[in-house]
């Protein structure tokens, strides 16, 4: 009787022992998959977790190594696990180095799952990293390409659904799959503050208050932003965009035009994308009959690390509404503008931002 009596309690011990290192089929990690790594079979140990397509992925419990599968990955993770990177998914731009840490600067390039598919597979094996994380919405193939990464490389890959309007639980998410849910929680609420404010000034401004405004990108500024198009989307909610075109395009270049409609829409207010034509538009004749130009209302989208407005279209959006509202609403946005860029950048960039800094951002980007 004693015999079998500790046969069963032996049984037990191993049942227990088994549910603790394989985890469960959960919506989440069962146990927080960046704890400090330990000795031994623990570093091996795997927790499973459902990503935002459905699947679940067997993912090593102790991350301390990701690598973003492109741009807007690669922004999104940059404020909550810089130190976790062993790789970039492109080169930040110039633009960045003054606010980023050498480190995280000088990391290596892996290219892109998806726009310019530029991924380098042996760059990715070499550096090793235990998960690759996509960020953003889904494309109809989301399932086949991580599972036809994940084998092509031998690590797992994990998609995490992203949009504006559910950026606070996209974080929420990331801090659950790397186990830093309080770091997290902050950027969440941030981002559902953001997105409330401006819901609240547009309130505010209503309909008939807003601005007619044009975003104009290119060499010569005769590529727009369509209304209607995935880039314009912020443009769409803080102003009438006058942008109306039959063919919206998909493309961050926007679709082409010339001045004679640009003439027709004849904008109140045009921003340019950085490195576009802002420097010389006030000096060019052909543009003196646009309303926007002629009366000074036009400005430079501010530019460092990214564009304020979304290029790519990720986090930086926000620190876009803040300016964009600022901008053509002041009365309804009253933001402290230095204030506001201060804290985007010490949370998303971890970068404690000078005044200096901050005044040749907005240099040609607030009242003229």
């Amino acid at each position: 009787m004693r015999k079998k009596l500790i046969a069963v309690l032996i049984l037990i011990c191993l049942a227990l022992t088994m549910t603790t290192a394989c985890g469960k089929l959960t919506g989440e990690p069962n146990q927080p998959a960046s704890a400090p790594a330990g000795n031994g079979s623990d570093d091996k140990a795997t927790v499973s977790f459902t990503d935002s397509a459905g699947r679940v992925v067997e993912i090593p419990k102790n991350i301390t190594r990701i690598a973003p599968s492109g741009s807007m990955a690669q922004i999104v993770l940059f404020a909550l696990a810089p130190d976790m990177f062993v790789g970039l998914s492109s080169k930040w731009a110039p633009a960045a180095e003054e606010y980023l840490d050498t480190k995280y600067y000088n990391l290596p390039v892996l290219g892109q799952l998806y726009g310019s598919s530029d991924l380098n597979l042996e760059e990715l094996a070499k550096v090793n990293p235990q998960l690759v994380i996509d960020v953003g919405e889904p494309k109809s193939t989301i399932v086949d390409d991580m599972n036809g990464l994940s084998k092509q490389v031998g690590i797992p890959t994990v998609h995490i659904t992203a949009t504006t309007e559910t950026m606070g639980d996209t974080y929420r998410m990331l801090g659950k799959l790397l186990g830093r849910e309080k770091e997290a929680e902050v950027l969440a609420l941030y981002c559902e503050e953001i997105k409330q404010n401006t819901d609240e000034i547009m309130k505010k401004v209503g309909k008939k208050g807003k601005a007619n405004l044009l975003y104009c990108l290119g060499d010569n500024g005769l590529n727009v932003l369509a209304k209607g198009s995935f880039h314009a989307e912020i443009l769409d909610r803080i102003s009438n965009n006058v942008a109306v075109v039959k063919d919206i395009s998909s493309k961050g270049s926007g679709n082409p035009v010339d001045l004679e409609q640009i003439l027709l829409w004849n904008p109140d207010v045009i921003v340019f994308a950085p490195d576009s034509i802002y420097n010389t538009i006030g000096q060019d004749k052909s543009w003196q009959e646009v309303k926007a130009i002629k009366n000074g209302k036009y400005y430079e989208i501010p530019l460092g690390p990214y564009n304020w407005m979304g290029f790519p279209p990720s986090v930086n959006r926000y620190m876009g509404m803040i300016w964009i509202t600022q901008l053509l609403y002041p009365e309804q946005a009253n933001y402290d503008l230095y204030k506001e860029t201060a804290r985007y950048y010490d949370l998303f960039y971890h970068c404690k931002l000078t005044e200096a800094q901050y005044k040749a951002l907005v240099a040609n980007s607030i009242y003229r």
